[in-house]
């Protein structure tokens, strides 16, 4: 039986600010292809319309609404038909209220699924807030996915009283992220793509800005929005917002990509970013940031390159030559391909879904 999903995210349709939007799109579309109705909601905030990546696809119904609190209520009421809701974190407009008119509209017997895409930060603020709306909200809510996390998120949800959590990783779409042939605009020996954040600041001054500065005959390349004040060295080109359709061709250009994670997400561990496997799927060499449980996704020195500091970028720009950087990037693709990808993830969706919608209906 074709079962309908109400989702509410930031944004399906624009990557802008918006690190999520390829792990909305890879999964939902998995899903469709499984049989799943999704209706993807989402507020028309912080110039994201604007700055669209794609426009409404065939496997997902799009509701985009005004960023009004009248026009929440009304976003809100389209959970009362679907088999399943779910409630995303950070979607950026008036969430606690979003969480509660969806909870309330949602059928008695619908599965209600709080997915979190940055586990380590919500926790905290729960942790620290005992009457944080999300935290009241947990026995209401029937199933907790992450993009991340590991048992570290799963122990602390579980403490403050989720009745299930599981981590649902980012993974690879390879129709949307593929090898494709290099571009002399995207040239250079080292390519970070990420907005800029308050908890990533520190960590992209050590692994990116510090291996710029120690090794100034190399071309580095910085994405991403929010970098146009910073101060750099010359041989970093600022790109800018670099839209998911040019994603491939930055990873297939430069000689490594580079992942820096999140402080919260690099101290909590097991939470690779979509941009890994991104970058593994264009057969790019990744160098990433050391955290824990990266040996689930990609095997170091064969399959990524691992690095603990700013000094160790520096010397694998300096020692990782093209054909090296190749073979390392062809041995990520074909990992990522066997066991990473969305179809993957939305199977494992798909699972947890049917087996917690048994147990709603068995509680009634």
């Amino acid at each position: 039986m074709t079962k309908s999903i109400a989702f509410f995210g930031s944004s399906l349709l624009s990557a802008y600010w918006n690190g999520a939007a390829t792990y909305y799109r890879g999964m939902i579309r998995a899903l469709a292809d499984r049989g799943y109705r999704v209706t993807f909601h989402e507020p028309d905030v912080y110039d994201r319309q604007r700055n669209r990546d794609i426009d409404p696809p065939p496997w997902c119904r799009v509701v985009v609404y005004d960023g009004t609190v009248e026009a929440l209520r009304r976003a809100a009421r389209g959970a009362s038909q679907a088999d399943i809701v779910v409630k995303c974190s950070g979607v950026g407009f008036e969430d606690d209220l979003l969480l509660e008119e969806v909870l309330s509209a949602a059928r008695p017997d619908a599965l209600r699924v709080f997915w979190d895409v940055d586990a380590p930060a919500t926790l905290a603020a729960m942790q620290a807030a005992p009457d944080h709306p999300l935290r009241l909200a947990l026995p209401r809510i029937d199933l907790v996915l992450t993009y991340g996390g590991g048992e570290p998120v799963v122990r602390a949800y579980r403490a403050l009283g989720a009745h299930a959590c599981v981590p649902v990783y980012n993974a690879l779409d390879p129709e949307t992220h593929h090898p494709v042939a290099p571009q002399d605009r995207f040239a250079g020996d080292l390519a970070f793509l990420g907005n800029r954040l308050p908890d990533r600041d520190d960590r992209v001054k050590d692994f990116f800005i510090g291996p710029a500065e120690r090794v100034p005959d190399a071309g580095f390349l910085l994405g991403g929005s929010g970098w146009q004040d910073v101060a750099l060295p010359a041989n970093v080109r600022r790109l800018g917002h670099v839209g998911t359709g040019d994603h491939n061709a930055l990873n297939g250009s430069s000689r490594l990509v580079l992942n820096i994670a999140r402080d919260s997400m690099a101290a909590n561990g097991f939470s690779p970013a979509t941009r890994v496997f991104e970058a593994a799927g264009a057969a790019a060499c990744l160098v990433t940031d050391a955290w824990e449980g990266i040996e689930m996704f990609l095997v170091p020195d064969r399959e990524v390159l691992v690095a603990r500091d700013g000094r160790d970028v520096a010397d694998l720009v300096r020692e990782v030559g093209h054909e090296r950087a190749r073979l390392i990037g062809e041995a990520a693709m074909r990992r990522v391909l066997t066991e990473h990808t969305y179809a993957h993830r939305a199977a494992q969706a798909d699972e947890l879904f049917n087996r917690h919608a048994r147990r709603v209906e068995a509680a009634e």
